[in-house]
Order: C-alpha cells, then sequence, then structure tokens
C-alpha cells in the first residue's frame, strides 16, 4: 500500500491533520515542539460518493472502498539536513514514504507557539524545501564522487547515473526540488533509484482556523475585500469591518501558498482546518457534514485532502459491483486491463479474456445493467485497454 507522510515544521498541526484523516486519537498532539518522535501510521478509506450509488443499483449486501496509508512524521527544523533537532530522524522517515503532504501553517493562535515566532507561510515551506534539498544535494554528491571509479573504468551504466547526478545537482543548487528537474522518461526511472526526498510529489495543506474557514473559501482575496491587491505584505482590510481581520489574513495566505504550489513544486494546495475536524473525529460522516455545512462549508477538507493524496499518488480507482458488494479497486494511472483483473485476483490476470466495461456516470444515468446494454454503453474492452478511473467492471477470465 502506498503512504503518504504529513510533514511540516513543530506545532503547525501536522498531528491534529493526522488524527483528522484518521478519524482517531492516535497521534499526540501538544503544544510544544517534537511531541511526535516516533512516526504514527494509519490506514485510511478514500471517501467515494460513487460506491452507495452503485450499491443501490445492485442491491448490494456491503460497500468496500480503497485506502491509503498516511504517516505522522516529527517536526523539521532549520538546520536538519546537518541533524538539528531530530533531523536525521525525520529525513529517514520522509524517505520511507511515497508522497509528502506538508502542513503550513496559516491560523494565528497566541496560545500555540510558531518556532519562527511569526505566520509567514512562505518562509515556513522554504525552510522545508531547503533543509530537504540539502540533504539531497549531500547524497547526490556522495554517490557521484563514489560512480567516478566506475566512470573511468568506462562502465555504461555508471556514466549514465553520473550524467543524470550532472543535470540535477545544478537543478538542486538553485533550491528547486528535484521532482521539476528537466529529465526524460528514462532518466526519471533511473533516478528513481536514488530515493531523493525532492523527488517525492508534494502536496501542500493550507491549516487555517475554524473562524477563517468561510474566507479562505470564498472569492480571491481583493475581490473579496473590494479592493485592488496591495500586496502579500499589506495587511487586510475587510469589507465588512474596515479593519485588519485575521480571517483575510488567512485568505492572503492560502493564495500565496496557491501560488508557490504552483510554480515552484508544479502541485496543488487544499485548505483544511485541522483542528476543527479533529474534533468532529468522535461524530458519524453524517453528522460530522452537518456541522460543516452549518458553518457555511460544503464538503470536508479531509475528504478534498484524502482524494487529493490518492490522485498524487498516481492512484486511480475502478469499480465491481453485484448483490454481494460493490468495491473499489486501486490501481496505477495508466495500466490496462489485466492489471486492472489482477488488482482482484492474480487468476483473473493470468486467465484475462475480456473486460465488460462502462463508465460510472453512464451506467447512474440509465439505471441499469441491462438498459447499458441496449443503449450500446456497456463495452467490450481487450487486453489493451487502458482502465479509466470511474470505470464500472466485469472481467471474463478462463483458467
Amino acid at each position: 500500500m502506498l503512504s503518504a507522510g504529513i510533514v511540516g515544521l513543530p506545532n503547525v498541526g501536522k498531528s491534529t491533520l493526522f488524527n483528522a484523516v484518521t478519524r482517531t486519537h492516535k497521534a499526540p498532539a501538544e503544544n510544544y515542539p517534537f511531541c511526535t518522535i516516533d512516526p504514527n501510521v494509519g490506514i485510511v478509506t478514500v471517501p467515494d460518493p460513487r460506491l452507495a450509488k452503485l450499491a443501490a443499483i445492485s442491491h448490494s449486501q456491503k460497500i468496500v472502498p480503497t485506502a491509503i496509508e498516511f504517516v505522522d512524521i516529527a517536526g523539521l527544523v532549520k538546520g536538519a539536513s546537518a541533524g538539528e533537532g531530530l533531523g536525521n530522524q525525520f529525513l529517514h522517515h520522509i524517505r520511507a514514504v511515497d508522497a509528502i503532504v506538508q502542513v503550513v501553517r496559516c491560523f494565528e493562535d497566541s496560545d500555540v507557539h510558531h518556532v519562527s515566532g511569526t505566520i509567514d507561510p512562505i518562509r515556513d515551506i522554504e525552510v522545508i524545501n531547503t533543509e530537504l534539498v540539502l540533504a539531497d544535494l549531500a547524497s547526490l554528491q556522495k554517490r557521484h564522487d563514489r560512480l567516478q571509479k566506475e566512470v573511468r573504468a568506462g562502465d555504461k551504466a555508471a556514466r549514465t547515473q553520473s550524467g543524470i547526478i550532472e543535470k540535477l545537482l545544478p537543478h538542486l543548487d538553485l533550491g528547486k526540488p528535484a521532482i521539476t528537474a528537466d529529465l526524460t522518461p528514462e532518466e526519471k526511472t533511473i533516478a528513481r533509484n536514488f530515493f531523493l526526498l525532492t523527488s517525492k510529489p508534494t502536496l501542500f495543506a493550507c491549516n487555517v482556523a475554524e473562524s477563517d474557514l468561510v474566507a479562505t473559501a470564498a472569492a480571491a482575496v481583493g475581490a473579496v475585500a473590494g479592493v485592488a491587491d496591495p500586496g502579500p505584505n499589506a495587511p487586510i482590510q475587510s469589507a465588512k469591518t474596515g479593519f485588519d481581520d485575521p480571517g483575510y489574513r488567512a485568505a492572503r495566505h492560502v493564495d500565496a501558498i496557491e501560488d508557490y504550489a504552483r510554480h515552484h513544486f508544479a502541485t496543488e494546495a487544499v485548505v483544511i482546518s485541522a483542528q476543527i475536524e479533529s474534533e468532529l473525529v468522535d461524530l458519524s460522516e453524517k453528522e460530522a457534514m452537518e456541522y460543516l455545512r452549518g458553518l457555511g462549508v460544503e464538503d470536508s477538507g479531509v475528504h478534498a485532502l484524502i482524494r487529493a493524496v490518492y490522485h498524487l499518488l498516481g492512484l486511480r480507482t475502478f469499480l465491481t459491483t453485484g448483490e454481494k458488494e460493490t468495491r473499489a479497486w486501486t490501481i496505477h494511472a495508466g495500466e490496462k486491463a489485466p492489471a486492472a483483473a489482477g488488482a482482484i485476483h492474480s487468476d483473473f490476470e493470468r486467465g484475462f479474456i475480456a473486460a465488460d466495461t462502462i463508465q460510472y456516470d453512464d451506467l447512474v444515468a440509465l439505471g441499469s445493467f441491462a438498459k447499458a446494454r441496449e443503449a450500446g454503453k456497456l463495452r467490450i474492452e481487450g487486453k489493451d485497454y487502458v482502465v479509466r478511473d470511474g470505470d464500472v467492471i466485469l472481467f471474463r477470465f478462463n483458467v
């Protein structure tokens, strides 16, 4: 099972977010640095409203969602690449996960200490990015030095690796993550064996206060305030109150993170209030959603985050449905029908004949497999078919 590591500076809400995502009280969330030392690990089901609708069509006895793993990792501080704080331990735990969720503090609370004393999300992101880049630079330089004897001896594989490293070193030296380096697909495959921290796909979680959820979900800050954007460090005047407002400051922080994520990591940011979501873990899903809607929020930030991480990991879902169960199955993006069949059972892949396939939206619109077949929406796909997210499939096989 693929995993995502929750990282960030101390006291930004990592453990609180982990508790919210896993719907547990497993991780201690205390107001002091390094309250997490050993990683907390939790299996998280991926929210998928499609399952309930398919189950209704098939009169299924049970629903089985797919899942991913989240890991709550100790807080990082400046100098971690040189062993400061829990640096070496922290970096080792990051190396073990498949993707990174970087929690960025956007909330103001004088009772919750910030290691730098002020709220500045971009500075915080750059502290972490710098430490990961420095660790990768040191690791790559050592590898490059070790390869030189083999390169001089004419070893082709060593020469190829050395060439890739020589592309990555100046890229990292500019403070850029390895994942954005201009490498060919073949070079990227080889570079995976370098196990670089900054080569992992990354998502940013903007952790806001409960009172700021609606403001941060609104339109662009300037439009909401009714004034031209004066720049990221300017006080924000609320159109409602006419004075500096924490909600609008939080909204500006989110805007800045989204822009930074897009331009520096080619990724996205998700807004979440870890504190309020963690307080809802003892409620049913229905009760929690009713509470959030009462705040003016239509969907759970936790749900959005889990779905975003699932796609960040390169995972996609196909569905099966029948009277016994309706189930979500995980595959990697781009996998073909036989590999999808193998996700159910190796015999399905070994004896694959064909896949009766229909897109979820078509099946729900028509209401039954019989009507889908009459409408010509149920297709027979062969071995070369690339399975799409949301395909509902019945496999034909013979072993």
